[in-house]
């Protein structure tokens, strides 16, 4: 699995990084102010899971005077779409294989 999968992953298994992600997902642009306030966690810890989201490529920051915006980049997590249709092509074709297995064991 390449580097890429491997960050992805890595950065996405953290649940709060995951939710502050599918929010900016959802919601669009926002604030680390408005992150905040959503998130649960102290300004600091939010700025902090942003700064791993960005070095993974899934957020982007805009500065507009004292404050930062983020926004998603839904379309990084394409080498993990890719990848989970190319596991899911591997283990459907296992399966198939092992239905028809069993179907002739049946017989």
């Amino acid at each position: 699995m390449p580097d890429t999968h491997a960050l992805l992953f890595k950065t996405l298994a953290d649940p709060t990084r995951r939710a502050i992600f599918e929010r900016l997902c959802r919601d669009g642009e926002q604030t680390v102010g408005a992150l905040t306030a959503e998130a649960g966690i102290s300004q600091p810890a939010v700025s902090k899971h942003l700064g791993v989201l960005k070095r993974a490529g899934l957020v982007l920051d805009r500065h507009e005077g004292r404050q930062t915006h983020y926004s998603a980049r839904p379309d990084a997590l394409a080498p993990l779409t890719d990848w989970a249709s190319r596991m899911d092509g591997f283990w459907r074709a296992r399966f198939d294989a092992l239905e028809d297995l069993l179907t002739r064991m049946d017989q």
